[in-house]
């Protein structure tokens, strides 16, 4: 879905390649917004639970598909170069697998849920949920400065964008169209618009159709006027 990403060369905001900023701002914004749905939930409206219960479990899912690929791929690729200073992280990650476990088991017990105990049972899942959103926003905190450190002190940002091109590789297409449906909104303008143009220039055009049709979803009204302005140029 996504295009092979070409190294930019240093500049003032961001020195050096990071891996982890876009993939991160799409967990976070659809961290958020799930646990917003649920905070907000309607017990008595059975199709607002329904809804709230698929948001949040495919927020579960993206989060576990997250750690699989930082364990097969970042975590590794760190280690090769720099031992040992993935292992408080990759600790971290334990603890986030079987926190996401026990979302899950929240989520069916929802589902479940009588008329009686449904207010009990989503308002159980919403303080958990705040409280994985919240260690994961510091734990991604973590790793963009503590694992971005030795990245960029053992590789050249080229290294860093065949290694991101080689996670993207292992990606079916809906799992790419899914980050996307989270990641452009999360994006800036000019990440938005390196995104999409990257698409247009280097994927089969129905693809591209996909990833205009993913933004005009998703992407609010003053953030579309300047991704066609962007792609008009």
């Amino acid at each position: 879905m996504l295009p092979r990403r070409q190294p930019t060369g240093p500049n003032v905001q961001n020195p050096r390649y990071n891996i982890y900023a876009l993939i991160h701002k799409a967990l976070r914004l659809a961290m958020t917004d799930a646990l917003v749905s649920l905070g907000r939930l309607d017990v008595a409206d059975s199709t607002d639970v329904s809804d709230a219960i698929v948001r949040v479990r495919e927020l579960l899912d993206f989060c576990k598909h997250h750690v699989e690929v930082e364990n097969a791929w970042v975590h590794p690729a760190i280690e090769a170069r720099a031992s040992g200073a993935t292992s408080r992280i990759a600790g971290e990650h334990v603890e986030h697998e079987a926190a996401i476990a026990m979302l899950h088991r929240n989520l069916d017990a929802l589902a479940r849920a009588p008329a009686s105990t449904r207010t009990a049972a989503a308002n159980d899942l919403y303080a958990k949920l705040a409280r994985f959103v919240g260690e994961n926003c510091v734990h991604m905190y973590e790793e963009e400065t503590t694992h971005n450190r030795a990245l960029w002190e053992t590789y050249s940002d080229e290294e860093l964008v065949a290694l991101e091109n080689a996670i993207k590789a292992h990606h079916t297409p809906d799992q790419m169209k899914f980050v996307l449906r989270w990641m452009l909104p999360a994006a800036t303008p000019a990440e938005r618009a390196m995104i999409v143009t990257g698409v247009r220039d280097h994927a089969p055009p129905p693809v591209y159709a996909n990833v205009v049709a993913i933004a005009r979803a998703h992407v609010d009204a003053a953030g579309l006027r300047k991704l066609e302005t962007a792609l008009a140029a």
